[in-house]
This record gives C-alpha cells, sequence and structure tokens, in this order.
C-alpha cells in the first residue's frame, strides 16, 4: 500500500502541477510556479502534462521539468480513440501514481486539461493535498468531475457554487504574470518598429491561433493601411505562412504578422486598442492592462464559455463584443470605429481595471500552502 500521508515538510516544498494543452492552462500553471519558487527559492517543482500538447514545449522554456502522460480527451463522436480512450485513462493514472510515489509531493495543483484528470485522481487516492485552479466563468468537466475529491477550488468569476461546492470555493481571478501590465510603451514602440504619432492595433486569436479573426484581419489590411493604423497581429502557428504572406505587401505601413508574440507586456504596451478572443487568460490580461478591447469569443468551445466570459466585461461596460459569426462583416468597423474615439476608449479602460485582481496568483499560492500547512499538522 502506498503511503497515505506525503512526506514531513522538514524537507523543502515539493509541488507537482498538472494540465494543459493551450497556454490559457499554461501560462497560469507557469505563474503558480513562479510565486511559489519566488517564496521558496528551494521548492522543487514538478509539472505533468499530457505528451504531444504544447506544455511540453512551453514549460521547459519557462525553465521547468515535465514529466508527459499519453492522455488525450473524447471526441464528440464515435471514433476508435474515443473505444480506446479508458484503457489510456486508467494508463495514465496508473503512471502518474508511479510519478507521485517517487516525487511524494506534499500538494498537487490542477490547471485544466488533459493531463489534470489522472494527476488529481492518483494524488487524492493517496491522500496528498490537492487544489483546482478554474479559469473561466463556465467550469469545465475535468474540473467539474474532480471537484468532490480535492480539498479547494480557486475560481474567477462569481456564482461558481453552481458547479462546486461551495464551501470549498476561493475567488482568486486567474494568475497572470505581473510583468504583462508593466511593459514601457517607448521600449514597445522601438522592440517592434513602430511608428509613435501613428495608432496601434494588437490582434490576438490566443496561443493557437483564431481562423475568424486571421480572415477579418487579411481581408482589412487595405482598409487598415489606408486609416493609418498600425498593426501587431498573432496569427498561431498553423495560421501564420498564410498570414506572413498576406501582410507582406503591407509590411512598410507596419502591418505586421506574427506566429507568437513572446513579449506580451510590450505588445499591451504599444496597443491602443486590442481585438481578442474571449479565453479566460485572455480576458484577465485585458482586465490587468486596462486596455480597451473588442471581444470575439470562441464557438469552438464547451458550453459557449468564452461568451460567458466576454459578457462578465460587456456587462460591465468594460468591454465591446462582436460575435464569431459577424466579425466577417462587422469586426473592423468597430475597431477603427474605436481607434478613432479616444473617450470610450478612456471610458472601457477606467470600467475594465476596476474588474482586475493583480492579486490572483498570491492568493492561490496563500491557499496551497496553508493546505500543505495543515496537513503536516494532522
Amino acid at each position: 500500500m502506498p503511503d497515505k500521508k506525503p512526506h514531513p515538510t522538514s524537507h523543502a516544498l515539493r509541488v507537482i502541477i498538472s494540465g494543459g494543452g493551450t497556454g490559457g492552462h499554461i501560462f497560469p500553471a507557469v505563474a503558480i510556479a513562479n510565486e511559489v519558487r519566488r517564496r521558496q527559492p528551494d521548492a522543487e517543482i514538478l509539472f505533468v502534462g499530457a505528451n504531444g500538447r504544447m506544455e511540453m514545449t512551453r514549460v521547459p522554456e519557462a525553465g521547468y521539468e515535465i514529466v508527459g502522460l499519453d492522455i488525450a480527451g473524447l471526441q464528440r463522436r464515435l471514433t476508435p480513440q474515443n473505444l480506446l480512450f479508458p484503457i489510456k485513462v486508467m494508463r495514465a493514472v496508473r503512471k502518474a501514481g508511479k510519478l507521485i510515489e517517487k516525487f511524494r509531493p506534499d500538494v498537487v495543483v490542477g490547471v485544466g486539461g488533459y493531463a489534470s484528470a489522472p494527476v488529481l485522481l492518483a494524488a487524492t487516492s493517496r491522500g496528498i493535498p490537492s487544489l483546482i485552479q478554474e479559469q473561466n466563468s463556465y467550469a469545465g468537466l475535468v474540473n467539474k468531475l474532480l471537484s468532490r475529491r480535492v480539498n479547494k477550488i480557486c475560481v474567477a468569476y462569481d456564482g461558481m457554487e453552481k458547479f462546486f461546492p461551495e464551501e470549498k470555493l476561493v475567488l482568486t481571478g486567474n494568475p497572470v504574470r505581473t510583468e504583462i501590465a508593466s511593459g514601457n510603451r517607448a521600449e514597445a514602440l522601438q522592440f517592434f518598429g513602430l511608428a509613435p504619432d501613428r495608432p496601434v492595433l494588437l490582434v490576438i486569436g490566443g496561443s493557437l491561433g483564431a481562423r475568424t479573426l486571421n480572415h477579418a484581419t487579411a481581408a482589412a489590411l487595405p482598409r487598415l493601411q489606408a486609416a493609418g493604423v498600425q498593426l501587431l497581429w498573432q496569427t498561431g502557428k498553423l495560421y501564420y505562412p498564410e498570414a506572413a504572406q498576406q501582410a507582406a505587401p503591407f509590411a512598410t505601413d507596419n502591418l505586421k504578422a506574427l506566429e507568437f508574440v513572446q513579449r506580451m507586456d510590450l505588445a499591451y504596451a504599444a496597443a491602443n486598442v486590442v481585438v481578442s478572443r474571449a479565453g479566460a487568460l485572455s480576458v484577465s490580461e485585458l482586465c490587468l492592462t486596462g486596455k480597451p478591447s473588442i471581444l470575439v469569443p470562441s464557438p469552438n468551445v464547451a458550453e459557449d464559455h468564452q461568451t460567458k466570459n466576454a459578457m462578465a466585461l460587456v456587462r460591465k461596460n468594460a468591454a465591446l463584443l462582436v460575435a464569431d459569426n459577424e466579425a466577417p462583416a462587422k469586426l473592423y468597423d468597430t475597431a477603427l470605429a474605436l481607434l478613432q474615439d479616444s473617450t470610450q476608449q478612456q471610458q472601457l479602460t477606467t470600467q475594465v481595471l476596476q474588474l482586475a485582481r493583480p492579486a490572483a496568483t498570491t492568493t492561490i499560492v496563500n491557499e496551497l500552502l496553508k493546505l500543505v500547512s495543515n496537513s503536516s499538522k494532522s
């Protein structure tokens, strides 16, 4: 029988962080790890992700070790992969259990994504304190299933008791890299080679890119050029080759296609207006940076949760919304109008800054350390 208790906490703190799949899961996970390490520099932190997913490269780039599980999600139609799903889950739980017995964590954190479920199932069955972080205003299936087993659930929105046991909830906001809001505009303009006397539009479709935003942006390049607007267009890896070709004739007018933006602090600092999907991380970053934004929720997500994320801002006059199916016709009319309306930009900035939760990461790590402390006393 495996030991039901984590090792004594007189040792360096040991933390497993599991999950991934998109930047919306990975960047909050890294923010939590960075805060743990800031407070306890000798802490040992191990990430567990899904083989073949972007966390397997992004996490090592952030300076952390990661181990991959062979796990993927259920398809929404009957496929041979779905028939193998229970076997893959059992194997992943078994491998996660071996990792846990070898690493002996004091606490396990799940941030959503394929790898969260097997790791948290293995951890909670061994009595290891555990915490999940739900980024969205509509809870993911994995987190809902795990909520009865874990000790704490950190959420970003009010009203999450409709998904989770209320006594476990802590309203924290989403962990966002605090440096995201510290970019200097003069440095940002120089970094991207932009002119200081012309407005800048930042278009971000999430870490994987967004087809609707990319098609609408490509079609709008002549209009942006005519209006004297400069563009930072984050396309995502899949769409970049075509987008780079489309933007090439406009490069001298500072209409730039970028596969991925490493320095998001500078991209936000340069931007007058942001067009974005409404993933939880993007929404939290917009709140923290105070940028006037037009949100175009992805329709390709569970329970339309991006629209729910966006409406949390729109209802408070903190962002504008354009539906995905209306984006080809309306998005750039809306964007150009907002770029020319400094009064509306200021109103959106004022409102969105009121929704920011800059202490989210600190609060989550406080909860994590409380679990470790309470466990060591019991």
